[in-house]
């Protein structure tokens, strides 16, 4: 679930937000208005995927971590869609990253009743010595004449990811415009991408594994899928062809900005010194384990800042900076806005319901302290164009809080299918417990 990494945001009441800018922090005049939070839903464990129906119902389904989908509509309790937890590797009662991870509708699930799931499933047969389980991403349909219910009897696996450990497994994943299905691929857990599972250089950085990557395929040719032509790595014998992006931690926020620029961001977990938000682009080289947010990163020094910074990687490649980055709190155990312990990826707004958030990245942050729940809200605010100053970060305000904290943990935020927003949250004690919720984000 959670990534094993510590984030770091201060927490400001109402009547300011706290503006975060690389290696500074301060605090605006400007607030943003505060907002409200309705509940959906309770009764889940750890509600980790919000997926909506593109057919004007406003249906959505809501993934479990444990390995359960249920089917939410406008009128009526929610009922089960798709019961994976047969196929899901043994999971901890406690904290554990692993489970159903993903889910993403085919662009045309109405037609075709198709959609994908990502999930941990037992070592695969003859999988690597000691490794610790086998990620699945497979296909699987609706039943013939009913898109509200999953036929049990139907999976089409794609493809197999062997993980040496538990931990970063990402698996988000969301079609893109141009139709191809892309997903993130944690580094193979641990710390440090170093351990069992992990060669000298990383995995983030070895172009030979799947781990540590955004992949793009297409699902509507080949057998069974095909790699795009134009992915970068298509004809290079050292690398896999399904690769777009490269050099990421733990990728667990993905989403693509349904309005405007339909750029691709993803939130990526940093180790012990910073979190970060990328907007990927094709062939691009992120800097794990090179580089942690805008600095370098020594993997036997983990929470030191080293003296220098690789700005190319061992192919001459020049390493993409995040769009994002903020402090975490482990790296920086004596800064007073010390706080935060996860980054949990988020949204660009397209809804109509908050205007006022209108083409701002709203993401979560998990909890200040993996002692105490109190997940909160985030803005981030594009600069103008041509400008070279960061992000703006501030707290959103939640007018049932006004301290922007929750009392619960964020696990992840969700979108429907007319750009509003879901905040998806549990107590933090693991996969036990039916204490996730998911609330909407609504105007006050």
């Amino acid at each position: 679930m959670i990534p094993l990494s510590l984030c770091n945001f201060v927490r400001v009441g109402l009547a300011v937000a706290a503006v975060f800018f690389f290696n500074v922090a301060s605090v605006s005049a400007q607030t943003p208005k505060p907002v409200g939070l309705r509940l959906v839903a309770e009764g889940y464990v750890s509600p980790i995927n919000l997926i909506p129906f593109e057919d004007g119902s406003g249906r959505v389904l809501v993934g479990d971590q444990i390995g359960v989908i249920k089917l939410l509509s406008k009128d009526g309790p929610a009922k089960v869609f798709l019961d994976l937890r047969p196929k899901v590797t043994k999971l901890k009662n406690g904290f554990d990253e692993r489970g159903l991870l993903g889910i993403a509708l085919h662009p045309k699930f109405n037609d075709n009743g198709k959609f994908y799931i990502y999930y941990s499933a037992p070592l695969r047969a003859g999988g690597p010595e000691k490794w610790d389980h086998t990620s699945h991403l497979s296909e699987f349909r609706t039943l013939p004449n009913d898109r509200s219910q999953a036929d049990p009897a139907y999976e089409k696996l794609l493809l197999q990811i062997d993980e040496p450990q538990a931990n970063h497994n990402s698996g988000r994943m969301a079609f893109g415009p141009d139709g191809f299905l892309y997903f993130g691929v944690g580094d193979g857990g641990n710390g440090s991408d170093v351990g069992l599972g992990h060669p000298p250089q990383g995995n983030g950085q070895d172009l030979t594994t799947h781990l540590g990557k955004v992949l793009r395929i297409d699902v509507d040719s080949g057998n069974p899928y095909s790699v795009p032509k134009d992915n970068p790595f298509v004809g290079n014998s050292k690398a896999k062809p399904e690769i777009y992006a490269f050099g990421l931690r733990n990728p667990w926020g993905l989403s693509f900005d349904r309005g405007g620029t339909r750029e691709l961001f993803v939130a990526d977990v940093g180790q012990s010194r910073f979190e970060e938000v990328n907007i990927i682009v094709k062939g691009g080289n992120y800097g794990w384990n090179l580089r942690e947010g805008m600095e370098g990163f020594d993997p036997k020094a983990p929470l030191k800042k080293p003296e220098t910074m690789a700005e190319k990687d061992a192919e001459g490649r020049p390493f993409v900076d995040p769009a994002i980055v903020y402090k975490n709190a482990k790296g920086f155990p004596k800064d007073t806005d010390a706080g935060g312990t996860c980054i949990t990826g988020g949204y660009v707004y397209r809804g109509k319901a908050i205007p006022h958030l209108t083409g701002k990245y709203v993401f979560a942050d998990w909890s200040r302290m993996w002692t105490k729940s109190d997940g909160a809200v985030y803005v981030a605010t594009r600069p103008e164009t041509g400008s070279n100053k960061p992000w703006k970060i501030e707290l959103l305000p939640l007018a049932s809080h006004p301290d922007g904290q929750l009392n619960k943990c964020i696990v992840a935020l969700g979108e429907s299918a007319d750009g509003e927003l879901y905040v998806m949250t549990n107590d933090g004690r693991g996969l036990e417990g039916e204490t996730g919720k998911v609330f909407k984000l609504v105007p006050q």
